[in-house]
């Protein structure tokens, strides 16, 4: 593989969806990947990870470990994690994590790389925002049904050498990799999409119109979930969707971040063709596991109350989300 042997090494944390087919793509290329696993371990171990993709199916064999020591200090680490286990950052990551090790968040919202720059410093700290649609199948078999490119930034400056190298690594192993100088506008604009399309997917039961008046009753029980064609075959789920949109964009915009009004409606038409797809959020809580309202929802509504912009759509749901979620 010709790659630039800095990255050569690699620990990914996190072996979900996200993690083991950001990880499978780069032991594909020839890298040298380690796979930090819980209760999938002996599964992968036995069976490797297999990606179902429209791309091309493929089967890989990464290095099994369940702790970190026995990995130890590697060039690039990987995460892969819900932000629901961000505060298992300081227990899993320290062995993997030496004075030039580059620490990638890939996981949604706002806030991850702040809190690992509370523990490694910001210095090789970055963050990637996955565009991708992957749902785990079972212990290792990852279904991939469209997109797939990530876009890269280093936490609080612009993108340096390092950057661009690491995104070079990237389409080395397959995966689209774009630059970014500004990684907190980035952020915003993923979250145009990831607000609406995971919260009103579980938000469901509340109904379009107590969402939309802001209305919404107390003692909300389980209700039927919603995947994108579901929400965008309805005009009232549409309507909410894109009004939330806004209330992103205009939070965005209050931060220094113009993000045109237009990108509301181009993310409801990329998901149009997406067909049937169920967020992680809708899929975290069918499963019954805690959903990501940190960092998707809540740390977002707090910086629109911070900055003096009303939000009504996007209160609704963090309160419907919070009673869900207690279920």
């Amino acid at each position: 593989m010709a790659t630039d042997p800095p990255f050569r090494r690699c620990a990914v944390v996190g072996c979900g969806a996200l993690g083991s087919y950001y990880g499978a793509r780069l032991v594909q290329a020839g890298a040298n990947a380690h796979f930090l696993l819980r209760s999938d371990y002996d599964a992968v171990r036995l069976s490797g990870v297999r990606i179902e993709s429209y791309l091309g199916d493929f089967h890989v064999w990464p290095r099994c470990a369940r702790s970190a020591a026995e990995i130890g200090e590697v060039d690039l680490v990987l995460i892969g994690l819900k932000t629901t286990a961000n505060d298992q950052f300081a227990a899993l990551l320290p062995p993997l994590v030496g004075p030039q090790t580059l620490v990638v968040t890939l996981q949604n919202g706002l806030g991850n790389e702040a809190r690992l720059s509370a523990l490694f410093g910001p210095r090789n700290i970055l963050g990637g925002l996955c565009f991708v649609c992957l749902n785990r199948l079972a212990p290792g078999r990852i279904h991939h049904s469209a997109h797939g490119n990530i876009v890269l930034g280093e936490y609080q400056r612009a993108a340096a050498d390092r950057t661009l190298a690491l995104a070079e690594f990237f389409r080395q192993a397959h995966v689209p990799c774009e630059v970014t100088d500004d990684l907190e506008r980035a952020h915003w604009e993923k979250l145009v999409w990831n607000v609406p399309f995971n919260g009103l997917g579980v938000a469901g039961a509340a109904g379009w119109r107590a969402l939309e008046s802001g209305a919404v009753p107390a003692g909300i029980g389980r209700g039927a979930c919603l995947p994108t064609d579901r929400l965008l075959s309805h005009p009232g789920w549409t309507r909410l969707a894109r009004d939330l949109m806004l209330e992103i964009i205009r939070t965005a915009a209050a931060f220094g971040h113009a993000i045109p009004e237009s990108c509301a409606d181009l993310n409801i038409e990329r998901t149009r063709v997406m067909g049937s797809y169920r967020a992680s959020t809708l899929i975290d809580f069918e499963r019954g596991q805690p959903i990501e309202i940190e960092s998707l929802f809540l740390e977002p509504y707090r910086r629109a109350c911070q900055a003096g912009v009303p939000v009504p759509r996007l209160a609704a749901l963090v309160s419907v989300l919070h009673q869900l979620d207690r279920l």
